[in-house]
């Protein structure tokens, strides 16, 4: 999302079917299992589109999502779907490691496209998906969830205005007890969605260039149930993720300090879920004093009043769908664009190889 190099192509995506559109536009839903049907639901109640079918290979799960009264038709043939002239965008919520042949056949097809996260298996996925959107003028979107709750829209607002100052740190804790996944470890389940944030809330110029991550197993699940991620910022600040499977409570917490103020964001917390606190560290650089007694004088420390802001209440879907609408009429990349996705896969595989080299410092490959 911040690579001003890849401007001119990614400002083509919706340039193809649906740009111009008034009229709702067709959708098809790929994928009737965990995530699927909220797609289905919020694409149904929603204005700016009409959803024509619903995919999967259990055709009698796909009819069970859809009621006994729908007129959205399930099938179990993708092929028939992508004919249809109708359904210009399509929605996959298939397992990641069908993502790409899923989406990329969307693409070939003319038809815009809506990922569920991660984008793809791996990052060589993800960029495949990328270039081919771009070259063909179609939107491509990952569903960021978390993205689009009004917390997080209040928190990017805040820190893109200024309102904090330079970002100083940002430290995520996103733990709970379960459930331990066979085929991937904990980072690749939870941070996707720190990262995600972390990555559509910074300011343009400010971007991870280095990870280092350290991981634990002490249930011997065969991958790491415990691990902590550290991101280099391109400013000499840092970004730290903690996720853990192991934990008997559950936590949701991210902490963004700014050398103006620092904000808390507690998911977990319905009364005041974003509190900003007028309290930090100031430094002062007297020239006139010795070198010795500069470093004893530079540090002061500021009390201020802490302020909850109000947020408005809609569900993070909703507005996603309304932004994947936007993005096509508007021929624009969406919010959290096939680049944000990618930049997600770009950390999690620098996390994976800093896991085997002990935590060894690895460069991102997007360091944009």
């Amino acid at each position: 999302m911040k690579d001003t190099a890849k401007d001119a192509g990614r400002d083509a995506a919706g340039a193809g079917a649906g740009a111009g559109r008034t009229e709702p536009l067709g959708v098809a839903v790929v994928g009737a299992g965990y995530w699927g049907p909220n797609l289905v639901r919020n694409f149904q109640s929603s204005p700016e589109f009409r959803l024509r079918w619903l995919c999967d290979l259990n055709v009698d799960r796909a009819r069970q999502v859809l009621g006994n009264y729908s007129t959205v038709q399930a099938t179990a043939d993708y092929a028939a779907v992508l004919a249809d002239p109708e359904v210009e965008a399509v929605a996959v919520a298939t397992p990641a490691g069908t993502h790409l042949d899923v989406a990329l056949a969307a693409l070939r097809a003319g038809k815009h496209v809506l990922v569920e996260k991660p984008l793809a298996a791996t990052y060589e996925d993800g960029l495949r998906l990328v270039n081919e959107a771009e070259e063909r003028g179609l939107t491509l979107m990952c569903d960021h969830t978390y993205c689009y709750t009004p917390a997080v829209a209040r928190i990017r607002d805040m820190v893109r205005s200024g309102e904090l100052g330079d970002i100083q740190f940002v430290d995520s804790v996103r733990i709970n007890l379960g459930l331990v996944q066979k085929d991937i470890d904990v980072l690749w389940d939870l941070a996707p969605h720190d990262l995600s944030v972390l990555d559509f809330i910074l300011p343009d110029n400010v971007h991870p260039v280095a990870v280092a991550a350290h991981g634990a197993d002490p249930i011997g699940a065969g991958q790491s149930c415990v691990a902590y991620l550290t991101l280099q910022l391109n400013t000499g600040a840092i970004a730290h993720v903690h996720v853990n499977w192991l934990s008997p409570v559950k936590v949701r917490t991210t902490m963004v300090g700014g050398s103006k103020r620092t904000l808390v964001w507690d998911d977990l917390n319905p009364t005041q879920r974003v509190a900003v606190f007028d309290r930090g560290v100031d430094l002062t650089a007297p020239q006139e004093i010795g070198a010795d007694e500069r470093r004893d004088m530079l540090v002061s420390y500021r009390t201020g009043d802490m302020v909850a802001p109000a947020l408005g209440e809609k569900e993070a879907l909703r507005s996603m769908v309304e932004e994947f609408a936007a993005s096509i009429r508007a021929g624009r990349p969406p919010l959290t664009d096939g680049r944000a996705g990618l930049q997600v896969l770009d950390i999690l595989e620098a996390a994976s190889r800093s896991l085997e080299f002990k935590g060894a410092v690895v460069g991102l490959r997007t360091g944009r």
